[in-house]
């Protein structure tokens, strides 16, 4: 369903209306009411989230465990998407793939992906590709390793990194340099050093 504002609805494009089964205008006020935005654009789309996803086995794929940082998961589901991971599954712990914040930070990329939440670590059994797990302290410099493709990277809590059982699952273990001599890097941007230099493999 659209959801479009008074003022908006006279130029919005005709595409947008097309798109959905039913379009709404409401007053500009109560739009912006609406809006978790400071400065909608004027159109809205209501959907029903996705139910009974199933867990992709041989897709290239991100695993969130425990990463609760709102902004932290959604620019992760961006890079995700630039960078041809199709899937990114969210153990248990990990903030809310679709909450308000992470649809904002994610800027669409939700919608180009497949999402599971919720997941426990056993599921992964299920993965037919190796998992890639980052840490400061072992593995080799990310620049120095053939990385396997397609895989899964495992990126961690924000202050305790990846949990031991995804740890023991792992089948390479990656450090990224910090020559300015940092002790670790915020994990969406370790995220997006990782997924680019995976989607240099092609």
């Amino acid at each position: 369903m659209a959801v479009f504002s008074e003022d908006y609805w006279p130029v919005a494009p005709a595409g947008y209306a097309q798109a959905a089964i039913k379009s709404i205008v409401t007053p500009t006020p109560l739009f912006r009411e609406l809006s978790g935005l400071e400065s909608p654009s004027g159109v809205g789309f209501v959907l029903e989230l996705p139910t009974g996803v199933a867990l992709r086995a041989a897709v290239a794929s991100v695993i969130l465990d425990r990463v609760q940082d709102a902004g932290n998961v959604g620019s992760i589901l961006r890079s995700a998407a630039a960078f041809g991971f199709r899937q990114v599954i969210a153990l248990k712990g990990t903030a809310a793939l679709w909450s308000p914040k992470v649809l904002r930070s994610g800027m669409g990329a939700h919608f180009g992906l497949t999402l599971l939440e919720g997941v426990e670590v056993d599921a992964l059994q299920a993965l037919q590709v190796p998992i890639v797990v980052t840490s400061s302290h072992q593995g080799d410099l990310i620049q120095n390793l053939q990385l396997p493709q397609p895989c899964a990277w495992a990126m961690g809590h924000e202050g305790q990194g990846v949990c031991p059982q995804l740890l023991a699952r792992a089948s390479v273990h990656v450090r990224i340099g910090q020559p300015g001599g940092e002790e670790s890097l915020n994990v969406a941007a370790a995220a997006a050093i990782c997924l680019h230099a995976s989607s240099l493999v092609h």
